[in-house]
């Protein structure tokens, strides 16, 4: 099979003769992903045994009252009532990449292909000629294709691919009056919406720095809302796009901010901000919600017990595979594979928000 202009354009920039900063190609568009790290870092774990996650969740109420009586006076019982099942499928992801024995050959990397042990071993004299360990460099661009696609399944709402993880936008929404989160119906259930203030919903914040900043007032009163439902196990995260946060730091400057050692905290004059805090939490600049078109928006994702939580199967987050090659095919095979959902128990300590 005759190498592709991809593959060699690798073998040109992976094995110059001249170099510099031997062993290291320097990455140029590796993006931070503070949302999917922190859905990482916080993630739990399922058993197999069902082609869904399910989880219980109930209203608080359940359809009785006090009544007062006095004396032998009859008296009502009730059957509480306001259960409900959340239930999400869990999803399969894979990704693989191949090179061929003849590219490593060109790095200075001779390959042992014993059967169920395959491996590679640099080759006498390579650092003579190679630049860089294409193999390694190919298995760290395989790592990042797949944090760049999780990240990116992670913040959507799985419309773009039926088979795939669907995100945060699937179980917080623009407008949580209708449609459904987790196969329940929001129009119906009104304890079962995220809160909001956008397009959408018909309630999207316009930003001006009067009257001490409308943008930061109705961050306040969100917040507020918030915690009427705040528990002992909430854990707010702010993501937001730029153009939300410059609108916040637009009236926070026009309004001024008390302060005994400057913007920068450094005793000099600097027309440098840091960005602010919020009760004190930082909205998190997301660079992929600016990718995507979102950077007015801001999500207050509650990732405590029962907010949001992204959760693998056990024994299958980021499984490593390494099939054998085809007899007909002379190449190394390297895969990884994930099971995955996202899931919640609870929705009103969450809220997205949009400006104008």
């Amino acid at each position: 099979m005759a190498f592709t202009a991809d593959e060699i354009n690798d073998i040109n920039v992976g094995a110059l003769e001249n170099y510099i900063d031997k062993g290291k190609v320097w990455k140029q568009n590796v993006a931070n992903k503070p949302m999917l790290e922190a859905f990482d870092k916080a993630a739990g774990r399922f058993s197999g045994g069902k082609d869904y996650v399910s989880v219980a969740v109930k209203s608080g109420q359940g359809g009785g009252s006090l009544q007062g009586y006095s004396g032998d006076d009859q008296v009502g019982y009730y059957n509480p009532t306001g259960r409900k099942r959340a239930r999400s499928p869990w999803k399969e992801h894979h990704i693989g990449m191949v090179i061929t024995h003849t590219e490593l050959k060109v790095d200075g990397i001779d390959i042992d292909d014993t059967p169920g042990d395959e491996d590679t071993r640099p080759m006498d004299g390579r650092e003579a000629h190679a630049l860089v360990n294409l193999f390694d460099e190919k298995l760290d661009d395989l790592g990042e294709d797949y944090a760049f696609s999780m990240n990116r399944l992670v913040h959507g709402d799985g419309s773009s691919d039926p088979k795939a993880l669907a995100g945060v936008l699937s179980i917080l929404s623009t407008n949580p009056t209708t449609g459904t989160a987790l196969g329940i119906n929001r129009a119906t259930n009104p304890w079962w919406r995220n809160d909001y203030r956008t397009t959408a919903g018909g309630n999207v914040i316009t930003s001006n720095t009067a009257n001490g900043g409308a943008l930061i007032t109705a961050m306040d009163q969100a917040a507020r809302i918030r915690s009427k439902y705040r528990n002992g196990q909430t854990k707010i995260r702010y993501f937001a796009g730029s153009a939300f946060i410059d609108a916040y730091k637009l009236e926070l400057r026009a309004n001024g901010s008390y302060t005994q050692s400057g913007w920068k905290g450094n005793g000099k004059t600097d027309g440098s901000m840091e960005d602010p805090m919020h009760a004190g939490l930082p909205p998190e600049w997301d660079p992929t919600m600016d990718d995507l078109g979102l950077s007015k928006f801001c999500y207050a994702i509650d990732m405590g017990k029962t907010g949001l939580k992204l959760l693998y199967m056990d024994g299958q987050r980021m499984k490593k595979h390494n099939p054998a090659r085809p007899y007909d095919r002379y190449v190394m095979y390297n895969g990884i594979t994930t099971t995955a959902v996202m899931m919640a128990k609870q929705l009103n300590t969450s809220g997205v928000y949009e400006i104008a």
